[in-house]
């Protein structure tokens, strides 16, 4: 066989806050793959975005034929996830899907590269590989090596989640609603909150995304099977409370997990320190999203041992959701089948290479 050219990808929803995140680290990292398409919502088709020094027009997904594509990024909503992403495999491009439209089906992985990228050994039968949820990431990469050490019992996490996770309309709506704490509003005006199920600013909000007959939310039951599923401990007792804050970007979460062997502060930072992509805050320390900003790690701090049981302890994470949570996870899916040579073996390209 002749030696194959660069794969090619596209991004569905080029336009949207992780989609810009996507194209800007596909440059940044210099990813060894060659640009085909942007595509988006017929509202944003025309619009022009810049990548690798060159101008590329945004094109309408629903005229996008993905028959000359490697790997579409996905990040247009679940919606247009489950309208597109199987047509999209269909035609031989491997999905990145960064929704929750795929996560939990039997066909297709849920991957993060650090924790268990031996899920993608070989092609998966849907053709999708799906990013997991971006509070999730970051906790079960501390969580992992834990489990190495000593076996997991149970975890229980309370998120501190950002405006910018319900993307660039989320962010203006934090403006808004801010402002309007700060000048008063209007007489007989109502507080705005189409996106969040209460007012923003200046606010906590502990409802994100729809609520279930058991009085969780998707958002906190997304945890739950999404760790059992990419730590493979299906029976690991996980429970969630997931709130909305007046933050910009950056979730933060505070964790308390049981395993089933004692670990010192010490034991858990070193493991923490020898984990990739990780900075360790010690000493009471602790990270906040205000002073990361953007970041590409995962920041752990206030590590503390439960004075009242040797075998839990609770840990403080942030991370950038848009990238270690959405954009970076999904661009280290693809360094990894890169560096693996997977398209090699499995891609429509070398199909086509093949014919």
């Amino acid at each position: 066989m002749r030696e194959l050219a660069r794969p090619r990808f596209a991004i569905i929803g080029a336009t949207g806050a992780v989609g810009r995140q996507l194209l800007r680290l596909i440059e940044s990292r210099q990813v060894p793959i060659e640009l085909a398409s942007l595509a988006a919502s017929e509202r944003s088709a025309g619009n022009g975005l810049h990548f690798r020094g060159a101008p590329h027009r945004v094109q309408a997904l629903d005229t996008l034929d993905f028959s000359g594509i490697d790997i579409a990024f996905f990040s247009a909503g679940s919606s247009v996830s489950r309208e597109h992403a199987r047509r999209a495999a269909a035609q031989g491009a491997l999905v990145i899907d960064n929704t929750n439209a795929f996560r939990m089906e039997a066909d297709t992985p849920l991957v993060v590269p650090q924790v268990n990228a031996s899920a993608l050994a070989q092609r998966p039968a849907s053709g999708i590989v799906a990013n997991p949820d971006c509070s999730t990431i970051a906790v079960v990469r501390l969580l992992q090596p834990v489990h190495a050490v000593s076996a997991l019992r149970s975890v229980i996490a309370c998120t501190y989640q950002a405006a910018s996770g319900a993307g660039l309309t989320g962010l203006q709506e934090l403006e808004q609603s801010s402002r309007e704490v700060l000048d008063g509003l209007p007489a007989g005006a109502e507080p705005i909150h189409n996106r969040f199920a209460a007012p923003l600013g200046f606010n906590a909000v502990p409802h994100i995304d729809v609520m279930l007959p058991d009085g969780f939310t998707l958002e906190e039951q997304k945890m739950r099977q999404e760790a059992r599923k990419i730590l493979g401990l299906p029976a690991l007792h996980v429970s969630a409370t997931c709130v909305r804050v007046p933050v910009r970007n950056c979730h933060s979460a505070a964790v308390y997990v049981r395993c089933t062997h004692p670990l010192s502060v010490a034991q858990l930072a070193t493991l923490w320190r020898e984990s990739p992509e990780v900075q360790v805050y010690e000493s009471g320390a602790f990270p906040t999203p205000r002073e990361l900003g953007s970041s590409d790690l995962v920041h752990v701090g206030r590590i503390r041992v439960d004075p009242e049981d040797g075998c839990a302890f609770w840990f403080w994470v942030v991370s950038d959701n848009l990238l270690v949570g959405a954009a970076l996870n999904a661009v280290q899916i693809v360094e990894k089948l890169v560096q693996d040579r997977a398209f090699d073996r499995w891609s429509a390209q070398a199909e086509r290479a093949a014919a």
